[in-house]
This record gives structure tokens, sequence and C-alpha cells, in this order.
């Protein structure tokens, strides 16, 4: 359904621009797939989607709709990033990146937990909690960087130590050699089926999907919901954090104002187009990955944005299939 909307939807965008609807495909899918680089700057793209994706789904196998992947996302490239500068210079990369990623899954586990445990606490509903925190994660994190954390004239942080840095996997597969593709892609691959083992494979997992079936069947077989509500947000949030992988550690090597925006969102259509399964959400991940670079790709023929119309299409067609009777479980 997703994919049929983005070609609907592109196709009447590019007319619309006064351009030639097949053109503007051929050159897209050339652009994305046709070459090593524009396969490993898609798959870049869709690196930090996967992570997000994996997020929202597995809150939404706990039959809890995170919506704030953003805000856990933001706050994983502050954590990531403060200790990747502050570690000391020699710090080797077996222990940097460990570290590192433990900082970003604390941020955002730490803004996730919040949001579950005022539902298992006060019974405030997700959705609401989590808006309410992407926007004081986003506002907190615009004063850092602008504030307090600030370099020169410079708005971003320090630059993490060289030891933190994600292998670049355009060093060692010549295809790749000049993308931003990174080790990440990997770990987050890692991170979607891992998740998915957890929830199918190991008794906390069950209690979850227990309480995505029903909260009273829950309660009935002997699960404490509110302690299960707040241990799904915060593993839910801690894995949209460790998007600052590929943001931080991979792409940039700081963090700055308005890196990692609009990851958490889109992750959210990831896990829906995915149906909340790790093989699903990783192409879902490259359809919209190749959708942001394509864009960069015929930006000189049509608009970027008609692009962003066609991944916006993408969006609510996974958002209505959503609405219909489904399982995550």
């Amino acid at each position: 359904m997703a994919a049929a909307a983005v070609l609907l939807v592109l196709n009447v965008s590019v007319w619309l621009a006064g351009a030639a609807p097949r053109e503007v495909l051929v050159r897209v899918f050339a652009g994305t797939f046709g070459s090593g680089y524009g396969l490993g700057q898609t798959l870049a793209k869709a690196t930090p989607l996967i992570f997000t994706g994996t997020a929202v789904a597995f809150a939404l196998r706990a039959r809890l709709f995170n919506i704030g992947a953003e805000g856990q996302c933001l706050a994983g490239v502050l954590g990531c990033a403060v200790l990747g500068a502050a570690l000391p210079a020699s710090t080797p990369w077996v222990l940097a990146v460990p570290l590192c990623a433990l900082a970003a899954m604390l941020g955002g586990g730490l803004v996730g937990g919040l949001a579950g445990w005022l539902r298992g606490r006060f019974g405030t509903h997700e959705v609401l909690s989590t808006l309410m925190l992407n926007g004081l994660v986003s506002v907190l994190t615009t004063w850092l960087y602008g504030g307090p954390l600030r370099v020169g004239a410079q708005v971003h942080t320090r630059d993490v130590v060289a030891g933190a840095r994600m292998p670049m996997l355009g060093h060692g597969v010549t295809a790749f050699r000049g993308s931003a593709l990174n080790l990440s892609l990997v770990l987050a691959v890692a991170v979607a089926f891992a998740a998915h083992l957890y929830l199918t494979r190991t008794r906390g997992g069950l209690a979850l999907r227990a309480l995505g079936g029903s909260e009273q069947t829950a309660s009935a077989l002997g699960i404490a919901v509110g302690p299960a509500q707040l241990r799904a947000m915060t593993v839910s949030g801690a894995i949209a954090g460790l998007a600052a992988l590929h943001l931080v550690l991979g792409v940039k090597g700081y963090a700055e104002q308005g890196l990692g925006v609009g990851v958490g969102f889109v992750g959210l259509a990831v896990a829906l187009v995915g149906a909340a399964r790790p093989v699903g959400m990783v192409l879902a991940a490259v359809l919209f990955g190749a959708l942001a670079y394509g864009g960069l790709v015929v930006n000189a023929m049509v608009p970027a944005d008609v692009l962003n119309v066609a991944q916006a299409a993408a969006m609510v067609a996974a958002a209505a299939g959503a609405l219909r009777p489904r399982s995550f479980s």
C-alpha cells in the first residue's frame, strides 16, 4: 500500500512540477541503486531509520504508541556526543564506541522511560507525553548547542575522540567509497533482529507481548502492568537513542542543532510499513532512505520537495494501514 502511494503521488507531483515522471523515476533509481556510491548513500540514510523504526516497533508489541522516537533520538545524540568528546584522546575503539553507545542508550532511555513511568503511574497516554517530551528535548538541545556546549563560533559540540568514530564501509568496499555508509548499518540490523528475538524467545519479551494483547489479561497472568510499561518504553527509547551511532560517530563526529531531526517521525512510518518485523522494517527503511537521497539526485530536475511529498504519502498510507485491525504481536 505504501509503495503504491509513493508511486502514485510521485508521478503526480513530478507531472505538476513540469517534468517527465518516467525520466525522473529512472534518474532516482539510477542514482540510488544504480551505483555503489548511490547505494551507499541510500543505505546510510536508511541506517538511523532502522534504529528508530525498531524502537517504535518494540513499544507497539506492548500496545504502546511511542511517537517520541524523535526526542529520544535527539537525547541519544546529545549523550553520545558529550561522552565521546569527554573521553581521553587515547581511548581505543573497543572501549570508546561501546561507552558512547551506552551514553546514547541512556539519553534515549531516560526520555522514553519518563513517558513509560507517566503511563504506568498516572495513566498519562504515551502519545501526549512523548509529544511534549519531543518539544522539551528539542528546546533543551537547541539551547545547549548554542550555549554551554558551543565551541567558539561553531554551533556544535566538541569533536568526539578519534577512537569513537565508526569505521566507514567505503574503506573496505571500494564500491561504497566516498559515501557516508559506516559500520552502524550492521549494528542497526543486528539490533532489529535482537529486539525481535527478545520479544519472541524470552520470558520478559513474552510478558510485553501479553501486555500488548490486553492489560487485563496480562494482569491476570501476574504481570505487573506499570513496571512492564516502564520497561517497554525505556528499552524503546534506548534503541531510538542508538541512532546516534550513525549520526554522531559515523557521519558528523559531533552533535549540532538539527542533527537527527525527522529521523524519529520517519521511524514511526518504518515500523508501520514494515509491520513491526525486522526484515520488513529494514526494507521500509531502505525505501525511505532512497526517497531521502533521491531528492538530492533529481534536485536539478524537480524541487526536492517532490520527493518529500512522496515520502509523506508513504507515511500517510502507513498510518491509514495501522488503523485497520492488525496485530503487531
